[in-house]
């Protein structure tokens, strides 16, 4: 992102206060409290810091993340979130949605060195005007303690973090022997489906044109089932081809590793896949390649196909299984954890310096979009113009825009299987920032697991939810 205000100044260590400097503020307000509220406190002569510029919106839970971010895009210094209190929205739950959203956002702007101290959310009713007027007062003092915002640019001075190594052996390795009779069940597994009219396309993986290297196909006949391969060069999450191959076909197979099933399961949710119309041929996993070495997401992984599948391929030979969901999860402790933690430990302008670099390098290729099994949107906001919420500019502003919507788009949906961060051409951890929410998430909220009935955190809520940090 570039420059968000003439005078803001890179953050190297405290941010310096140019003489005569003023918190620039937002404050993204509802129509019928808080906006109401403010009012009262002008109409009733309440004093209060004049730092402040008001937006009206109808609802909180018509505020997106994306407004916020863009706030402090366009030189904003703080954000104030305002709204009615639980149990008098004039929508009847739309603060209450918007507060599960704003808590996991918030999180992620902790995380990327945004100083919370910056934003702030608040529920402030229409008879509230000396609350309102406190509350400004607040934040205002608050900013004011913190500073102007930082650059949005790349610290090309900077010399960068020393994060700690991923450890964990991942799947135990396979021999040649073992990884040959896999090959051979998956294809008698995708043989007798097809034989059987169970489906009418299995989508798998066949050699690539690079050796050790597999690439997506579908195979319609028993025949072709002699192109299936298996290894660790499977990297693919075949999820992201599943709604291809219905187009064309009334029931399909896919092969899957235990990673993927969380797309599958994300795809059968959101109703873009009937779990009816659909196959999974879970397959023993020796863990995938990243470059020449294992991919850190296999390093706490067994390698176990789970049993959810429909059929369970292993080294022994191919069995029936299609466990209940909720038999079984696919969560496991994640060998990146480390490295979350250690950035966590961080202050925030040293987090701020680590993600503007990261971003710097972002092409805006959309690579990461393409790959990931549950980016299906027809019109994606990258590429709306009116308004344009997104840069088109390859620079921080738009690279940091695009990214960290990119990461809320799928907070709460993301199924871990990294396809994003290995199609990256620039290297970006985007694999972090998923982890980092998906371990908010399920902190905060839980996780709905593989169950496809269970609702995803972000469109749920519980009247007790918790909200600590709101004023």
């Amino acid at each position: 992102m570039s420059n968000v205000a003439t005078n803001a100044v890179p953050r190297t260590g405290a941010a310096a206060v140019p003489d005569g400097w003023q918190p620039h503020i937002v404050a993204l307000v509802c129509n019928w409290c808080s906006y109401a509220g403010a009012d009262m406190a002008g109409t009733t002569r309440l004093q209060y810091p004049a730092n402040v510029r008001m937006v009206r919106f109808p609802c909180t839970g018509r505020m997106s993340p994306l407004m916020i971010l863009r706030a402090f895009e366009q030189g904003a210094d703080g954000v104030l979130v305002s709204g009615c209190h639980p149990g008098d929205c004039h929508y009847v739950q739309g603060n209450l949605v918007a507060r599960r959203r704003f808590t996991i956002f918030r999180s992620l702007l902790d995380f990327l060195g945004v100083d919370l101290r910056r934003l702030h959310f608040a529920w402030v009713s229409a008879a509230e005007g000396h609350k309102w007027a406190k509350v400004v007062s607040q934040v205002t003092a608050s900013v004011s303690e913190v500073g102007p915002l930082p650059r949005f640019s790349s610290a090309d001075a900077w010399d960068g973090l020393d994060m700690p190594a991923v450890e964990g052996t991942g799947p135990g390795e396979l021999s040649v022997a073992d990884l040959e009779a896999l090959q051979t069940n998956v294809r008698r597994a995708a043989a007798e489906l097809l034989t059987t009219d169970r489906v009418q396309k299995v989508v798998g993986y066949r050699a690539g044109s690079m050796s050790g290297r597999m690439v997506p196909v579908m195979v319609t006949t028993a025949a072709d089932t002699s192109q299936l391969e298996w290894g660790d060069g499977c990297v693919n999450n075949l999820a992201a081809f599943a709604t291809t191959a219905l187009e064309t076909a009334a029931n399909v197979a896919l092969v899957v590793k235990t990673c993927d099933l969380g797309a599958v399961t994300g795809l059968i949710r959101e109703g873009q896949i009937d779990r009816d119309r659909v196959r999974l041929i879970g397959v023993q996993c020796p863990g995938v390649l990243h470059g020449d070495e294992l991919a850190d997401k296999c390093r706490s992984c067994s390698g176990a196909p789970h049993p959810i599948c429909d059929l369970v391929v292993t080294v022994d030979g191919v069995r029936e299984s299609c466990a209940e969901p909720d038999e079984g999860s696919a969560a496991t402790e994640d060998a990146r954890d480390a490295q979350i933690a250690h950035l966590e430990t961080l202050p925030p302008d040293e987090r701020w310096q680590f993600w503007q670099r990261q971003f710097g390098r972002c092409l805006r290729c959309y690579a990461c979009r393409a790959a990931c099994p549950l980016c299906y949107c027809s019109s994606c906001i990258s590429e709306k113009h009116r308004p344009q919420w997104i840069p088109t500019a390859i620079d921080n502003r738009g690279n940091g825009a695009w990214n960290v919507i990119r990461a809320i788009h799928l907070a709460g949906r993301c199924s871990g299987c990294d396809e994003c961060a290995r199609a990256c051409p620039a290297n970006i951890r985007l694999d972090l920032i998923n982890r980092k929410l998906a371990l908010e998430v399920e902190r905060q909220y839980g996780s709905a697991g593989l169950d496809p009935n269970q609702k995803t955190a972000l469109i749920d809520f519980r009247m007790e939810d918790a909200e600590e940090f709101i004023l």
